[in-house]
């Protein structure tokens, strides 16, 4: 193996960083290619329209796991991994944390979760590292096999004696982690300061696409295709807004006059003409001028709308009533983009799982051997409750699912939980049952009455 210089990252995916800058910038508003004097007005409907299918994405983020084998000791150790993975979410608060890093990926094209043991809180830590610091290395032509991963950050003079221990002359200096599945190495600027076996066993990084692009390792941001209609759009409403100002101040246009140095446009100005002059107002509104910016900027707007993939019924601004089934077609595009993007999301919240039970059983002394888990997603659209109710009851009823899977489908956060406390108060009402039966063998009507309306069907 080649002997790694942390400075050679400074040659190392140029064209993507820079990409990365300009994209960002043009999310944060910056969108003109140059700066003039007259007016330049930005209505940022790039970065609007990711925030919005950013929320569509990640609504209904969970996860779930299951016993290959339906025995007792399997059953306890599913309870103990989504409890530890539920642990896990809240203590880094993760679903802020998928929201803010989705909105990186959207922006740069690429996204990163960096999973590892905190050894001071006990507990795994779960960060999302600038993808910009991320470098990564993959065997051959196969993407998916990373060997290698980088992570280059800044820290100061206090961060690097809390952390290290070490002493710096600068006020800053930079930090590179670099991982393979058996080392770790750290740098301070090109200074090996620690070398080791890798801990975990893996590489902690969990790298992925915001869209993945054919045959390659890095995605593709949702910024290009936006930005010729983004600025066109901010062209054309500039120049209606300074038409819309040159009309509230009307110019003055004089026909046979050597001067106009006494010529005054105000309320109550009395102007002294030669003979054979004329003096008028330009209305630049006349013969319905307008009406032909309007229209130019309603085409570029269903044109962004398009390209987007963000129907305006999204933005809800339905203008009749649609059924359900016609609220999916009218929708179908933006559905289509975000299964698009959940499937990559899928994998990837998968591996971060993963990770975090590998590191509760090293550090712990769990085992999860003998069961599954997976990634679930909330529906896209608004769904009516009250029907898929019905359907998972007759999908229950059938066969088709249990119970613990129709409440995954339905939301509920901790089915087994939900389960156990439906079975207690089942038996409670039973108990009661059995109670008010023994006390209507003894006479009274209105007993049997209210131990046949606390009946719990069998």
């Amino acid at each position: 193996m080649n002997e790694f210089v942390p400075s050679q990252l400074n040659r190392m995916d140029s064209t993507r960083l820079a990409a990365y800058k300009t994209n960002l910038d043009f999310y944060n508003g910056s969108q003109w290619q140059q700066t003039s004097r007259n007016r330049q007005l930005v209505f940022n409907y790039a970065k609007v329209t990711i925030d919005k299918v950013t929320s569509f994405l990640t609504q209904g983020l969970g996860f779930a796991c299951y016993p290959t084998k339906d025995t007792p000791d399997l059953q306890a150790r599913v309870r103990t991994a989504e409890q530890i993975l539920r642990q896990a979410y809240d203590q880094n608060n993760v679903h802020q944390l998928d929201y803010e890093t989705e909105i990186d990926a959207a922006v740069l094209g690429d996204a990163c979760y960096k999973v590892i043991w905190d050894t001071d809180d006990k507990r795994v830590r779960i960060t999302a590292p600038d993808v910009a610091g991320i470098f990564a290395w993959w065997l051959g032509d196969d993407c998916s096999r990373v060997w290698r991963v980088a992570s280059r950050y800044t820290l100061t003079q206090d961060e690097i004696s809390i952390l290290y221990g070490q002493s710096i002359a600068n006020k800053q200096a930079t930090m590179v982690e670099l991982w393979t599945a058996k080392d770790f190495s750290l740098y301070l600027d090109d200074a090996l300061i620690e070398s080791k076996p890798n801990p975990y066993g893996f590489i902690p990084f969990v790298i992925f696409p915001n869209v993945k692009k054919p045959k390659q390792f890095w995605g593709e941001s949702d910024i290009p295709v936006l930005v010729m209609p983004q600025r066109e759009l901010n062209r054309a409403l500039s120049q209606l807004s300074r038409i819309l100002e040159l009309s509230g101040n009307p110019i003055a246009v004089l026909e046979n006059v050597a001067s106009a140095e006494d010529i005054k446009v105000q309320p109550g100005a009395l102007w002294e003409l030669p003979e054979d002059a004329k003096a008028y107002l330009l209305d630049l509104l006349q013969g319905g001028g307008v009406r032909l910016h309007i229209d130019y900027i309603d085409t570029l707007y269903r044109s962004l709308h398009d390209i987007s993939e963000m129907p305006r019924a999204a933005w809800g601004g339905i203008e009749r009533d649609l059924s359900g089934t016609a609220l999916r077609i009218e929708l179908s595009s933006l559905i289509q983009k975000v299964i698009r993007k959940r499937t990559i999301r899928t994998n990837a919240y998968h591996e971060r799982n993963n990770m975090i039970l590998q590191l509760a059983e090293k550090y712990t002394g769990q085992t999860f051997e003998g069961m599954n888990h997976r990634v679930l997603w909330g529906p896209v659209l608004p769904q009516d409750v009250t029907a898929q109710a019905q359907t998972e009851q007759v999908l229950v009823q059938t066969g088709v699912h249990c119970r613990r899977t129709a409440m995954d489908e339905i939301g509920i956060q901790d089915p087994d939980d939900e389960f156990d406390r439906w079975l207690a108060e089942r038996k409670k009402i039973l108990e009661m049952n059995q109670e008010f039966r023994a006390q209507s063998t003894r006479g009274g009507a209105r007993e049997r009455a209210i131990a046949s309306e606390m009946e719990v069907p069998e």
